[in-house]
């Protein structure tokens, strides 16, 4: 029977309580896609009601993790039923504790600035981009950025890592990353650089003239934007996108 105030369970075979890595990545991935998409409205529109909405959410899952039990926490709830026909993948939960303290750390951070004071500036784009890559490297990659470095901080190391991260691994020859795959990479980017400058350039370099221009456009007499750019807040916006600024 699983205990209310705990964090992790007990499996026979592990020495420390453990939480199911498929069911943690999951709901990191529940979790980055709200964070983001209130990111993306708070940044292009300048409308901060999601984030402090998400904010609260995001700061409430995460205490009822540390604090209770994060099988009780609502993103880990849906995170086991959307993987809840796969075999469990063992993980230690003491490091992910420590993980989970920090975001919760970031998370009251955030209260107090944006909800609270209501304060908006770089600090608050700092600690949401923080958030947003450690939610994104734990959903995409499994690789959990805040246990590493949870040795220095516990005399008792980590144990049992998702794809044995904290044991002694050597990696096998297909694993490895030689120069010639290197360079694959590199001039794939220079040729994706270079297909962007030679027929995508930037919007100055292409500026449409007074008599193509549409209606309303930079090039047609103005920088003013439409009725409907700022009827929903989008004014400044349209400018950047229209080569205003």
């Amino acid at each position: 029977m699983t205990q209310l105030m705990a964090c992790g369970e007990a499996v026979p075979g592990y020495d420390v309580p453990v939480l199911n890595e498929r069911e943690v990545r999951a709901a990191a991935g529940i979790l980055f896609v709200f964070a983001l998409v209130s990111f993306l409205n708070a940044w292009t529109l300048g409308n901060f009601r999601l984030t402090r909405i998400f904010i609260v959410a995001f700061l409430i899952d995460f205490t009822i993790r540390i604090f209770i039990n994060p099988r009780y926490a609502p993103s880990m709830i849906l995170g086991r039923f959307a993987v809840r026909n796969q075999v469990p993948e063992w993980s230690g939960a003491p490091q992910k504790r420590f993980a989970w303290a920090v975001g919760w750390a970031l998370a009251v951070l955030m209260f107090i600035l944006i909800v609270l004071n209501d304060v908006v500036g770089p600090i608050n784009l700092l600690v949401c981009a923080t958030c947003l890559t450690l939610m994104f490297f734990e959903s995409a990659f499994g690789i959990c950025l805040a246990c590493k470095i949870y040795n220095a901080f516990s005399r008792q190391q980590a144990q049992h890592c998702p794809g044995g991260v904290c044991a002694v691994f050597v990696p096998h020859a297909s694993q490895r990353v030689g120069a010639g795959e290197a360079a694959i990479v590199v001039a794939f980017v220079a040729l994706i650089g270079f297909v962007g400058a030679r027929y995508f350039p930037p919007a100055a370099a292409v500026a449409p003239s007074a008599a193509t221009a549409p209606a309303g456009a930079p090039g047609a007499g103005g920088c003013t934007p439409p009725d409907w750019a700022v009827a929903m807040g989008h004014g400044e916006m349209w400018k950047l996108h229209n080569n205003c600024k």
